[in-house]
């Protein structure tokens, strides 16, 4: 008989109070970061005046934002080689044909 009232409450427990308990609990700390990232200036996804989510380091250029229309290109990679290195030496193709 124990057993059966334990199991009842249990689930009880699991079912209704543990959720309720789960959402007091992560409620209060998702507004608590809220607060802390609105007190930081930032939004959602970031800072939102325009300033770049990470630090300033030496290879981000500190200047002024560019003018509204306007795009700033912080890295440009080297150019490759027109064609892949080594492909003069690759024979010629021939087509497969099944027997």
């Amino acid at each position: 008989m124990s057993f059966w009232l334990f199991l009842l409450f249990s689930f009880f427990f699991i079912r209704y109070a543990l959720p309720a308990l789960m959402r007091a609990a992560l409620g209060g700390f998702v507004r608590q970061q809220v607060h802390k990232a609105q007190q930081q200036g930032g939004g959602p996804f970031g800072p939102m005046n325009g300033r770049p989510s990470g630090p300033q380091g030496p290879g981000r250029p500190a200047g002024p934002p560019p003018a509204p229309g306007q795009v700033r290109v912080d890295y440009v990679p080297p150019k490759a080689a027109a064609g892949r290195p080594g492909t003069d030496r690759v024979g010629e193709y021939v087509d497969f044909e099944e027997v």
